[in-house]
């Protein structure tokens, strides 16, 4: 029981933290495709 505890502890805590960081850079993946696709637009326009 005690090995078991210990192993879902070991993969357990890795992924927790990936799937936050991959959380908050979603977020600002999002904002960034969002300022590239602005971005373009403004450059479209003044050619």
């Amino acid at each position: 029981m005690e090995t078991i505890l210990q192993a879902i502890g070991n993969v357990g805590f890795p992924i927790v933290v990936t799937a936050y960081l991959l959380v908050r850079i979603e977020n600002k993946l999002e904002g960034l495709a969002a300022s590239i696709t602005s971005l373009a637009n403004a450059v479209d326009r003044n050619q």
